[in-house]
């Protein structure tokens, strides 16, 4: 005992001494994979098991089949209108030319149930009319033993694309969720489904990234995503971690065909249990709003407000009467924080707003002509989706047709612009109330031209200084010029839609 003792001692103290003579500097960094350094810090967590056949067969009975019967109208268009042939083939009884008629349509998804009186969780676009002239009649969920169901649809959330069934019968197995903040990149995940109406199939991969961003904005824009194959028909079907936790609700594929390419995305749990729970209550599902359009402050427009990329969010627009006008927002700030959090690509204005309840009182850091300062602002309570006005800014202006070419005068961005006049701003379709000045034509070599700025867009302001001339905007590019920046930042407004575009100063 006591010679294992010292023998131990011998070689602690060794080590110690080996340490010692071989430490690196202080300071110095190691490498990530240095020998023992991966597997002693991965050692808590389990490993791959030799197969995952176990876990399934525990967990596939709770994963279910979900299919719609829909009844679809369909126009239809007589060839032979205003021929002689017209009355033949016509409407349902030889008469007319063309009309309606309905036909039916199926589609299949996944979902599974989460508690044994038959609640289950799927994907909204799952259990939705797949188009506007498209009526669900009924929702069928098929268990892993073939039994079927007539289901309810209990409630749906277009914005988070989640729905909450309900079957009646004995008692059903189910599974829970997890904690989705617990994933990390490089986790076994496995997805159990019915792909392509392949139903059962058992996927398995890891967690590729966390609190993916795709650029659908909105405050449900953050998945998990994964490498496990998931294909038409897994929406709606769960994501389990090792420990057989549901961690996330497989719902959408970025593929240039339309099949797997290794880019998954889960709704995360912890993002999808809160609305599941006010789902199965009857509850309203509500979401903070701030009636602003936003852009992202890219590498661009942080070059023309002297601005870091990738911090902030640029306000576009500010609506009246709404939750940021109430509190000060302007056009032309740049959200940086929201309650102390930044505002980053991964954690967007949209997500931090949308996620904080109705009626609270936060503060908003901006940077306003290059100063920072906090607002207070009240978050409101958004609209229902299709109460949300939308805008297109692709539609065309009709302009005074002369031929003035591009005014070198307008400070080297090859515009030409004139005065905007009430009669030009009626001709063009904006709201003749609006200042600025009007572009009457492009060089096609400028960036300019390159970024979409075409004859009849409104230049409102260079640098968030409003302009009203063509001198206004020479002025304003020179001083950009004087203070180093090889951009600009113009206010653009076209057909009712205003947009920020940063725009390279030429030669």
């Amino acid at each position: 005992m006591r010679y294992a003792y010292a023998l131990t001692s011998a070689l602690l103290l060794g080590g110690t001494a080996a340490a010692f003579s071989f430490q690196p500097p202080a300071g110095a960094q190691t490498a990530q994979n240095e020998p023992g350094a991966v597997a002693a810090s991965s050692a808590p967590r389990a490993a791959a098991p030799m197969s995952f056949a176990d876990m399934v067969a525990r967990l596939q009975p709770a994963v279910v089949n979900i299919s719609t019967t829909q009844r679809v109208t369909v126009q239809q268009n007589n060839p032979f209108a205003g021929t002689p042939f017209e009355q033949f083939f016509g409407g349902p009884r030889g008469g007319g030319g063309g009309g309606a008629r309905t036909q039916e349509a199926q589609s299949l998804g996944s979902g599974f149930l989460i508690s044994a009186d038959g609640y289950v969780v799927t994907n909204n676009h799952v259990v939705s009319a797949g188009t506007s002239a498209a009526v669900v009649e009924s929702i069928t969920v098929t268990l892993s033993d073939r039994r079927e169901f007539k289901a309810k649809l209990v409630g749906h959330d277009a914005a988070s694309d989640l729905a909450v069934l309900k079957i009646e019968g004995a008692t059903f197995p189910f599974v829970r969720f997890g904690d989705s903040r617990q994933a990390r990149v490089g986790d076994w995940v496995v997805a159990i489904g019915n792909p392509f109406g392949l139903s059962g199939s058992v996927t398995a991969g890891i967690v590729s990234a966390i609190n993916r961003v795709t650029g659908q904005s909105g405050a449900y824009d953050h998945f998990i995503q994964t490498d496990a194959a998931i294909n038409r028909g897994n929406s709606g079907g769960p994501m389990f971690d090792l420990h057989g936790n549901v961690i996330g609700i497989n719902s959408q594929i970025l593929s240039p065909t339309g099949g797997n390419i290794g880019i998954g995305l889960a709704i995360p749990a912890e993002q999808a249990k809160p609305i599941v729970d006010k789902l199965m209550r009857g509850e309203a599902i509500e979401r903070g709003y701030l009636g602003v359009g936003i852009q992202p402050v890219d590498e661009n427009i942080g070059a023309a407000l002297g601005l870091p990329k990738d911090r902030g969010e640029l306000i576009s627009r500010v609506e009246p009467g709404e939750a940021a006008a109430k509190g000060g927002i302007r056009q032309g700030d740049v959200v940086v924080a929201v309650n102390g959090q930044e505002v980053t690509p991964e954690t967007t204005l949209s997500y931090l707003v949308g996620n904080t309840k109705p009626g609270t009182r936060i503060p908003l850091e901006v940077m306003r002509d290059g100063k920072r300062q906090t607002l207070t602002v009240t978050v409101g309570k958004r609209p229902p989706e299709e109460q949300l006005a939308q805008f297109s800014a692709d539609e065309e202006g009709g302009m005074p047709q002369d031929d003035e070419q591009a005014d070198p005068s307008a400070g080297s961005l090859g515009i030409g612009v004139t005065p905007l006049t009430p009669a030009i701003a009626r001709s063009i379709g904006v709201d003749p109330a609006i200042k600025g000045v009007v572009v009457t034509g492009t060089d096609p070599s400028s960036d300019a031209a390159g970024k979409g700025i075409r004859r009849g867009d409104v230049i409102v302001s260079v640098n968030r200084t409003p302009v009203a001339t063509a001198a206004d905007v020479a002025r304003l590019v020179a001083q950009a010029k004087s203070a180093g920046r090889d951009q600009v930042l113009l206010f653009v407004q076209r057909r009712g839609t205003g947009i920020y575009m940063p725009v390279r100063i030429g030669g």
